[in-house]
């Protein structure tokens, strides 16, 4: 099944740009995923084509118009029903790995990329959109932050990565960063691989590898630590049932 993302913007040359080379890009060449842009500025219905207005109440900056933003997002919809909807904003949930995975698992998906001071809040109302956050930053449009979000989403896709591990041994995918990493030469200006890396003990290693990912975890990202060790300690009485 071939992964279709599609992209509602008002720049669709920003696209593929870096997903159009190196695993994303000969990913795009086989046939894994697909790639359409769609110019919202194509569903404006006045002669100059607005997209935009000045935001009720006042305020500098201009706002993207809720008609347009539906006409687009039903033309995204009608083309690929089955593929969830993201509109890029500072406003929005942070993007998660696990949501990433979601995402990934699925047909594909519609991003809807922003500019000026973003959307109308009646398009959240009107259509079924999911805000997303990239960071806490802003950025000058939903473009780059769309870029990130297939990217994340592509490497996923079956195939893409060489080795199936290369997914899985990666920072966020158990709740922890990842361990840290090294390579040749054994000595690098008076500093050295640990010993236990170059132990062949490959049980000490796993141990050494998960004890520093915990470290480095509670050190660097006590948020992430917080919920890793909350999820843990969680009795399995207060699990979450499927039922």
């Amino acid at each position: 099944m071939t992964f279709a993302a599609t992209l509602l913007t008002l720049y669709p040359e920003m696209f593929p740009g870096p997903l159009g080379v190196s695993l994303a890009g000969r990913a795009l060449e086989e046939g894994a995923w697909s790639l359409e842009t769609v110019q919202i500025r194509d569903f404006a219905k006045d002669k100059h084509r607005t997209v935009d207005d000045t935001p009720a109440g006042g305020g500098a900056g201009m706002v993207l118009k809720a008609d347009v933003l539906a006409a687009a997002i039903d033309h995204a919809l009608d083309k690929q029903p089955a593929c969830p909807v993201l509109a890029m904003t500072p406003r929005g949930r942070p993007i998660s790995q696990e949501r990433i995975r979601e995402l990934a698992a699925g047909p594909g998906v519609t991003i809807l990329c922003g500019r000026f001071e973003g959307f109308d809040e009646r398009i959240f109302e009107g259509r079924p959109v999911e805000e997303v956050s990239l960071a806490d930053i802003v950025l000058s449009g939903g473009e780059p932050a769309a870029l990130a979000i297939l990217d994340a989403c592509i490497r996923l896709l079956p195939g893409v990565m060489g080795a199936p591990s290369s997914g899985i041994e990666e920072s966020f995918e158990t709740g922890l960063l990842e361990y840290p990493q090294y390579t040749r030469p054994a000595e690098w200006e008076g500093r050295t691989i640990p010993e236990v890396l170059r132990s062949g003990d490959h049980a000490k290693i796993s141990a050494w590898r998960k004890q520093k990912s915990e470290d480095d975890t509670r050190s660097r990202r006590p948020d992430l630590w917080e919920r890793h060790s909350g999820a843990r300690d969680r009795p399995a009485s207060d699990a979450q049932r499927d039922d």
